[in-house]
């Protein structure tokens, strides 16, 4: 699980549908919840979090898809398994994982030191914790 600082920015609601747009180094993010605390209000700080097998990974990204959370990041390191790799990405100085089919990664041909576009749909980003 990656984890990583942001602060609300907007909180929108419809009925029991909840849309947060977070704001963490200078990038929005969204996330889609049925269930959000009360005391969830603009600049509240937060720590979320994401399962690494939900952070895709874009390189020479072009067009637009409907991933609400495109966070440009740089490989850090990449840890290759027979049928997955773990690939720890860079963040503003904060580390996210992602886990992708070695197929994937050998396709890319993702290297450590390159420039890549992390995906991440709202409903998968999460409030670890209220801070």
């Amino acid at each position: 699980m990656s984890q990583f600082l942001a602060k609300v920015e907007k909180v929108q609601s419809v009925e029991s549908l909840h849309i947060v747009s977070f704001i963490s180094h200078k990038t929005v993010l969204k996330m889609m919840s049925l269930e959000v605390s009360h005391i969830l209000k603009k600049d509240t700080e937060v720590l979320l979090s994401v399962k690494a097998t939900n952070v895709a990974l874009a390189k020479d990204l072009s067009g637009m898809l409907s991933y609400s959370n495109q966070l440009e990041v740089k490989i850090l390191s990449i840890d290759e398994g027979e049928l997955l790799s773990s690939i720890m990405l860079d963040f503003f100085g904060e580390e996210i994982e992602s886990i992708i089919t070695t197929d994937s990664k050998n396709r890319m041909a993702l290297e450590v030191g390159q420039n890549v576009v992390a995906l991440i749909k709202s409903s998968d980003l999460a409030i670890e914790r209220l801070l």
